[in-house]
């Protein structure tokens, strides 16, 4: 996120990380991401270590920690080398409440690389290491503690209601009059789209362990080593939750077809497809709903609910 957390004081971090072992000489936040807050710590020999903290209100605490402890297992038990998992505290929790209930907070150790943005195209040769990994990941056991990631939107009882109920006006903030506006004026779209993805969803297909979101904001190129960053939506579904994202054409399914015996099942890359633009939809119609500002995290949203919803429409 770009935006600071208005109600987390930025000092609660330095003792919680002593549970880490780690004595933060300097804590710079890191406007990166989106959903999650970032800081890098430094201690006084210059080690680096990437904090993250979660609000609780998005996630469950549980669910999350069941996340964290699955990516701390693939690193630790299953030997999968790019997976860039939590570190595990004295206690051995990768995941500590902070600020009472509201926030979750992990440390990861600080990955030198690039990482690209939501919605860039990996290079020929990075996207073809990519899919490997995947075909690695998909062939892995999963760990006991692994979620399972059902098709069914979280947020679709709420994007009903706000479909139906048009006479109550938004009070959240500066965009909830023109976010209302907006979903209005793609009402029927939306419910159309949601009757294709209920069709598509009628094969959920055979669930395997998926990393949840390959795009290119979540692979760091380390010179000829790739890694897999942000596990938060770590769990098993059909393989195609992953694959919409990472494959471009033909060439690369059959890549993942020749390295897991798998068949690519082209119903559901649409249905994964779908799911994350009214998933998309879903989650900004409730940040505009709620309070919020006129900051560079709300724009961006607006953004994305714009542009989410032209995708929808075309």
């Amino acid at each position: 996120m770009r935006d600071r957390p208005d109600d987390l004081d930025e000092e609660l971090l330095r003792p919680a990380l002593t549970a880490w072992g780690i004595e933060a000489a300097t804590l710079d936040h890191a406007p990166v991401g989106f959903g999650d807050h970032h800081w890098i710590a430094t201690g006084a020999g210059g080690r680096r270590w990437f904090v993250t903290v979660a609000d609780a209100r998005l996630r469950s605490y549980d669910e999350l920690g069941r996340a964290m402890e699955t990516a701390a297992a693939l690193r630790e038990e299953a030997g999968l080398g790019f997976v860039v998992a939590p570190l595990r505290a004295a206690d051995g929790a990768t995941l500590r409440r902070l600020n009472g209930d509201r926030y979750a907070m992990s440390v990861f150790p600080y990955e030198e690389g690039t990482a690209g943005e939501f919605g860039d195209e990996l290079p020929d040769a990075d996207r073809g290491r990519l899919i490997d990994l995947l075909a690695e990941l998909h062939t892995t056991p999963p760990p006991r503690t692994t979620p399972a990631r059902p098709v069914e939107l979280p947020g679709r009882a709420a994007l009903e209601q706000a479909l139906a109920d048009t006479t109550l006006p938004w009070l959240g903030g500066p965009y909830s009059e023109p976010a209302q506006d907006l979903l209005a004026s793609h009402a029927g779209t939306v419910r159309r789209r949601l009757a294709e993805l209920d069709r598509l969803a009628a094969r959920p297909g055979e669930p395997v362990l998926t990393h949840g979101e390959p795009h290119a904001g979540n692979v760091l190129r380390d010179g000829e080593r790739l890694l897999l960053i942000d596990w938060d939506t770590v769990g098993t579904a059909a393989p195609e939750r992953d694959l919409w994202l990472a494959a471009r054409d033909e060439e690369d399914l059959a890549r993942y077809t020749k390295a897991t015996g798998r068949a690519v099942d082209r119903d559901l890359l649409a249905l994964y497809r779908l799911r994350w633009a009214l998933n998309d939809v879903a989650e900004f119609v409730a940040w505009f709903r709620a309070p919020h500002g006129r900051t560079a995290d709300a724009e961006q949203s607006w953004d994305a609910l714009t542009g989410t919803l032209q995708q929808l429409a075309a």
